[in-house]
């Protein structure tokens, strides 16, 4: 079966052409700018060359169209016709507590989308343009909806209640959701196979660091704490985002600054984080350049994310029986040598122990604790759109 896996942004596109025979992608691409003057398409099929397309396209029924097109061109596509899409998995970023699994789409489960958007209303207004974009130029075709937040739907009371009025959880629904959960989910199953255990009996810490970064306690197999909250916002010092601080500290900053609440919001979320400490960039390579040509705020904002990722490791380990392992993935945790190291030499209490050259790989997978290590230390790439395609594939054959 070949599945074709969507993911899209406000005013983006991504997606892949996996067959699943083999898991192997047959084409990706990204559609840029969608609505905006300068709007383009960016299509890879394997084996042949990159086809950059610029043109209007004002809405995602038009980039999807574009995507249909360039899957199928005679040049430089990938199929010889759009039968060949055997499902479309979509990446849906908030299902609320409807949803604790990946699910085919239908009606209602396309209105508890909707109904969702007011505690995620940056992305799933996209996401359910896709989905109806996909609808119409697909109409026999099953589409499945895959959520962020599914994964931690495991997670109890005692992990996911704020300690604020009940009333507004039973209310308005305030409570921890937790997001890359299809990250966490994929880390989870690939760990347990590097370890040879079954994954319902795997323990691990995931740390998926890269501009938006999470920590995921597993238990058994299933999330049971993470650091992100009621939005993408909460838990680790990010790219741009804040992640934990006081509260009292928004009211304080508006009336100093008099600003409305979208006005701070749009200060916690993108202009705060190691971009707002340092000063420089939220890319977290240029910050180790810095910070190696001497810059104090490239240092400390590094500083403050490692002593942040330190915290909530040290958090969950109190929470789990046994820890099977600590894996590394996302941008950063993938790629950075530097970081993997600051973050572990600190918990020599714990017996945790790096080995400096095993730890000199960058998007591999690896085990690159020492032998003397109590606990393992694996870095795996994530590969979201893999999960996505493997849910959708196991739905749509049941």
């Amino acid at each position: 079966m070949k599945i074709l896996v969507i993911n899209c942004g406000s005013s983006s596109l991504k997606y892949q052409l996996i067959d699943m025979e083999n898991e192997d992608v047959l084409a990706k691409g990204l559609v840029e700018r969608i609505g905006i003057e300068g709007s383009r398409i960016k299509h890879e099929t394997t084996g042949k060359d990159k086809k950059v397309i610029e043109t209007p396209m004002q809405d995602h029924k038009k980039a999807l169209e574009l995507v249909m097109d360039s899957l199928t061109n005679e040049e430089y596509g990938a199929i010889a016709s759009l039968d060949e899409i055997g499902a479309v998995g979509h990446r849906v970023v908030h299902g609320g507590e409807d949803f604790a699994d990946s699910v085919i789409i239908d009606e209602k489960v396309l209105k508890a989308i909707e109904d969702n958007v007011e505690i995620a209303p940056l992305h799933n207004p996209p996401n359910i343009m896709g989905i109806k974009a996909c609808e119409k130029l697909l109409p026999n075709v099953k589409e499945v909806a895959v959520f962020d937040t599914a994964f931690h739907q495991t997670m109890p009371a005692k992990s996911y209640i704020y300690a604020l009025p009940y009333e507004y959880y039973e209310k308005y629904k305030v409570r921890r959701y937790g997001f890359h959960g299809t990250s966490h989910k994929y880390i989870t199953n690939r760990a347990a196979d590097m370890l040879g255990k079954d994954v319902n009996e795997v323990n691990l810490i995931t740390c998926h660091l890269g501009n938006g970064s999470s920590i995921c306690a597993v238990e058994n197999g299933k999330s049971k704490d993470t650091s992100m909250g009621f939005t993408p916002l909460e838990g680790l010092a990010m790219g741009t985002r804040s992640g934990d601080l006081d509260p009292a500290i928004l009211p304080f900053i508006m009336e100093k600054e008099n600003l409305d609440p979208e006005e701070i919001n749009n200060v916690i979320n993108k202009k705060s984080g190691v971009l707002g400490i340092s000063g420089i960039s939220s890319d977290f390579r240029d910050l180790e350049s810095a910070a190696e040509e001497g810059n104090e705020r490239a240092k400390l904002a590094l500083d403050i994310f490692e002593k942040r990722v330190r915290g909530y490791i040290g958090n969950y380990m109190t929470q789990l029986d046994h820890v099977d392992a600590i894996v590394f993935t996302a941008g950063v945790g993938e790629n950075s040598i530097e970081m993997r190291e600051s973050i572990c030499k600190d918990l020599k209490i714990f017996g945790i122990e790096v080995d400096k050259e095993r730890n000199n790989v960058r998007g591999e997978e690896k085990v690159i604790s020492s032998d003397n290590s109590k606990i393992k230390v694996l870095v795996i790439p994530t590969n979201e759109e893999l999960m996505i395609a493997r849910d959708t594939e196991e739905l749509v054959e049941k």
